[in-house]
């Protein structure tokens, strides 16, 4: 597939690579995590807050899923953006493709907020967006067969596999970060996933009409 085919998320995946290299050149990748990244403890607690701009906190899930903390979670997370995003952008299209991925963001930063409001570790990169992206790819154009578990539907079951896995490689890459369990935003992960499976079907029917 060429870029024009998925020009959304090839630019996305490129501006997410071109912003970790211009804050890794200038030195401004901390400053621009506490700045751009989702602090939950930012809704509704006092803080101390570095003097300067800081992104507004509602957008904050947005500018957050631009930043990435180190080489390992940019590659991993663009390699899975641009393998899942572009064959789902041809037949979805780039207007539904948009509303998925703002959708994992935001779910995905809910979710962690709902798990720990007062933290204030910022929570950055992809991650949400991107389990958007996997949970519709898994319910809807995978093919590969797995079967029902007791009144689990089969594609559902599919769907949590995948989720399972990738929230298990998410996982690895933190430890191998020498982060552990804490530098992996697990519930972002679990808020993006359950927004790709609620939206699977209303984006396919607003794409192709209800059939």
């Amino acid at each position: 597939m060429k870029p024009q085919d998925a020009p959304l998320v090839t630019g996305y995946a490129l501006a997410c690579v071109v912003l970790h290299i211009l804050l890794a050149i200038t030195g401004f990748q901390i400053d621009a995590i506490v700045r751009a990244g989702f602090v939950p403890a930012r809704l509704g607690h006092e803080l101390i807050l570095p003097p300067g701009a800081m992104v507004p906190f509602a957008l904050t899930p947005l500018s957050s899923a631009f930043l990435h903390g180190g080489v390992l979670h940019l590659v991993f997370n663009v390699i899975i953006l641009l393998f899942v995003g572009r064959q789902l952008e041809a037949p979805l299209g780039a207007r539904a493709m948009a509303v998925l991925l703002v959708a994992g963001a935001y779910a995905g930063a809910l979710a962690q907020f709902l798990s720990d409001p007062a933290s204030a570790v910022p929570m950055i990169g992809a991650s949400g967006a991107i389990s958007a992206l996997i949970a519709v790819f898994a319910l809807i154009f995978s093919r590969s067969q797995t079967p029902a578990i007791g009144p689990i539907p089969a594609h559902w079951v599919r769907a949590l596999w995948l989720a399972a896995a990738w929230i298990g490689l998410q996982l690895l890459i933190g430890f191998a970060g020498g982060g552990g369990f804490g530098a992996i935003a697990i519930w972002a992960h679990v808020g993006g996933f359950l927004a790709g499976l609620l939206l699977a079907r209303p984006l396919l029917r607003w794409r192709f009409g209800a059939r």
